[in-house]
């Protein structure tokens, strides 16, 4: 099966990969975060036990590792000299954590003291990186969008420097700041924030400023952010990925199935209702260097979809 709009078609494999047949992944299984090493290894964290999976470039599960992340949710990679790592939130735990490839722990990141915590909870839900290899300062950004709506700002020894929660620029506050993106395309770097719960993108600067909002009027549930070439990529819980052009302009959606939303158990649906070509519940994505789409979706057991990108590259 094809799906395309314009020059962009893909081919949808189901299914390319699936999560263990064990208990953990059939009563949870939920696919939240998925990434792609720099040797085509397609990484998914998943809430299970093992939570971090490793796929080759067949689909076929490597490795896999991960005893306590009950909460899996945000993964990022990142790369330092000629090593890559990844960062990982747990959203029931609260543990921000520096990984190894193979799940050996680098750094941990604590909820910083503000007086917030000591009434609310604290739920992290994805790391952004200003990379030096991207000419970045280090410095690590980690959003609390279950928790209290706030973005917290680390330098890169993992001290703690500053929060932003929204109320400081003129879009307004934060409502479940839910995945967070280091823009390097353009000469500036920015911060780029997935409003979802206000159905928005809001952008800072990496001094935490607020410098302009936008996709209120073609959003609806933004989860993060992932590039190939020129194009902003944004999976969209709502049941559709969304494609931005260089100037964050809508340029299409893609397997687009917004009216399963509002069907009684969303997402949880009967198989029957988890067709190829209609996305359920978009949570993450990422693309490899030929601009294939790797797509993990928030739905019990998991889904794991990979859109081949066909025609040009």
């Amino acid at each position: 099966m094809r799906i395309s709009s314009g020059e962009r078609t893909y081919e949808w494999i189901e299914n390319w990969a699936r999560t263990p047949d064990n208990e953990s992944s059939r009563t949870n299984g939920r696919t939240h975060g998925v990434v792609v090493s720099e040797a085509g290894q397609t990484i998914v964290f998943h809430q299970a036990n093992p939570a971090v999976l490793v796929f080759d470039k067949a689909g076929k599960l490597q490795d896999a590792w991960g005893d306590r992340f009950e909460g899996a949710h945000g993964m990022t990679l990142v790369q330092d000299g000629d090593v890559e790592y990844l960062w990982l939130s747990d959203q029931t735990s609260g543990e921000v954590v520096k990984m190894t490839l193979d799940g050996q722990t680098v750094m941990n990141l604590q909820r910083p003291a503000l007086p917030a915590y000591q009434t609310g909870g604290y739920a992290p839900t994805w790391v952004a990186v200003n990379q030096e290899r991207h000419g970045g300062n280090g410095d690590i950004w980690v959003a609390d969008g279950y928790g209290q709506n706030f973005i917290h700002r680390y330098d890169k020894l993992g001290r703690y420097l500053a929060s932003i929660n929204g109320e400081e620029g003129q879009a307004g506050a934060f409502k479940c700041p839910h995945g967070i993106w280091v823009d390097t395309r353009k000469s500036v770097p920015e911060l780029y924030i997935a409003d979802r719960g206000n159905r928005r993108v809001q952008v800072y600067d990496l001094d935490g400023q607020f410098k302009r909002a936008f996709g209120s009027d073609f959003l609806t549930s933004p989860c993060g952010f992932v590039t190939y070439g020129d194009d902003l990529l944004i999976p969209e819980l709502f049941a559709r990925l969304t494609i931005l052009d260089a100037h964050d302009n809508l340029v299409c959606y893609l397997g687009e199935n917004e009216e399963v939303v509002g069907v009684a158990g969303w997402p949880n649906h009967p198989a029957e209702m988890i067709v190829p070509g209609k996305f359920n519940s978009p949570h993450g994505m990422a693309a490899d260097h030929a601009g294939n789409l790797f797509v993990v979706e928030w739905i019990l057991g998991g889904r794991i979809t990979k859109l081949a990108r066909q025609g040009r590259a």
